[in-house]
């Protein structure tokens, strides 16, 4: 088809260590893969971080970071928020914009692409106003966010989600524009099987850890474990509200010294230490509104050949049962310490073997690429450019 100038709104982007960065990272990949000329419009890296040169135009600003140097916040959101009017206002036209949340975004990203004509594709991997309902107690910051997010999604040509379950709560908030399931994967790549790494003594939960995701029973669940089974470590490596609740937690049960924070990774970082872990770690809180979430940190575990443990309800546990039917992809289990406790005793007394990694890591790269995810995604945002021309 005709080349396409797509412009990606995003306020975290690739080599930030994130999920979303990889996903939209693959999405210009394959963009400018096919020949369109992409921009990203994103926020200033931490610290002195350089981004490296890629085939996409990188446009960043800068913006307000929490004390762990992540963008998170009404008022960091604002600060990439506002200044994104101005630029998305004066950037040369695209035809087609795509966009991530939160949903301040989308409301600056609805009001300028209205103004200018300009379709756009909102990425509707979760659903914000369910997840904090875990942060906030107040009504009205729920139902502004709630009407942000929907003013942001109603004015988009289409929307591109993970899973059924976030299609069927999009649509019950009121959503009438037209969405798409296109999945979502690893970056098979970065993450790839080292058959001669060794594997040690050690269990990792890499990624967010958030009130909804009640990963402080991983605590409880790995004092109960150690009991029987000492000299194992749980490293959390990631951003999370929940840090020093968790830390305060393994301190009271005598579990402290085993208990480690590293700090976000990119993931070629992060990879080393999936090579080396018994099994990584997912949860997800029961009885919240967002059991529907699905929990992406498994992909990236999967595609570098280490099983995964999830707590918790939703679609997680049913994609590692069925992932079970052709590999051995780890354990669900209730959001229980005593039965993560038990996973972990399985995962720790009988291990994957080599051989049994390589086949995970081969398994969800053939299944569950991100390339692949990605290129479902483009076909989307190149309908949706093409719609707007007609």
């Amino acid at each position: 088809m005709t080349s396409l100038r797509v412009t990606i709104v995003s306020r975290i982007y690739r080599p930030e260590p994130s999920a979303a960065s990889m996903f939209l990272g693959s999405v210009a990949d394959e963009l400018t893969a096919e020949g369109h000329a992409v921009r990203v419009l994103t926020a200033r890296l931490p610290g002195r971080q350089k981004r490296p040169s890629s085939a996409e135009d990188v446009r960043d600003f800068p913006v307000v970071r929490d004390k762990q140097g992540y963008l998170r916040g009404y008022i960091p959101y604002l600060s990439f928020d506002i200044p994104l009017a101005f630029r998305l206002l004066f950037t040369p036209r695209p035809d087609v914009v795509f966009m991530e949340p939160p949903p301040t975004t989308g409301v600056v990203v609805r009001i300028i692409c209205a103004l200018r004509r300009i379709p756009y594709v909102y990425d509707a991997a979760d659903i914000w106003s369910d997840a904090a309902h875990q942060a906030t107690g107040s009504s009205l910051v729920i139902r502004v966010l709630r009407g942000m997010e929907r003013f942001g999604m109603n004015g988009a040509r289409r929307l591109v989600t993970i899973s059924q379950g976030v299609v069927d709560r999009v649509q019950a908030l009121g959503v009438r524009r037209p969405i798409v399931v296109t999945g979502f994967g690893a970056d098979t790549s970065a993450f790839a099987s080292d058959a001669a790494a060794p594997v040690e003594r050690l269990f990792v939960y890499a990624g967010s850890y958030s009130p909804w995701h009640g990963a402080e029973a991983l605590a409880d669940a790995f004092a109960i474990f150690s009991r029987e089974h000492p000299g194992y470590i749980l490293r959390f490596i990631g951003n999370g509200s929940e840090r020093d609740l968790i830390a305060a937690r393994a301190d009271e049960l005598g579990i402290g010294r085993s208990v480690e924070f590293v700090d976000a990774v990119p993931a070629e970082e992060l990879a080393p230490h999936l090579h080396a872990a018994v099994a990584s770690l997912a949860t997800l809180r029961p009885g919240t509104s967002y059991e529907y979430a699905f929990t992406t940190k498994a992909y990236s575990s999967l595609a570098a050949g280490c099983p995964v443990i999830f707590a918790g309800p939703g679609p997680t546990a049913q994609f590692i049962s069925e992932a079970n039917r052709a590999v051995r992809a780890g354990v669900a289990c209730a959001h229980d310490a005593g039965q993560i406790a038990a996973a972990m005793t399985l995962m720790a007394t009988d291990p994957l073997s080599t051989e049994e990694r390589s086949a995970l890591a081969r398994w969800t790269a053939e299944e569950h690429s991100l390339a692949a995810v990605a290129r479902r995604v483009v076909v989307q945002i190149e309908s949706a450019a093409t719609e707007s021309r007609r």
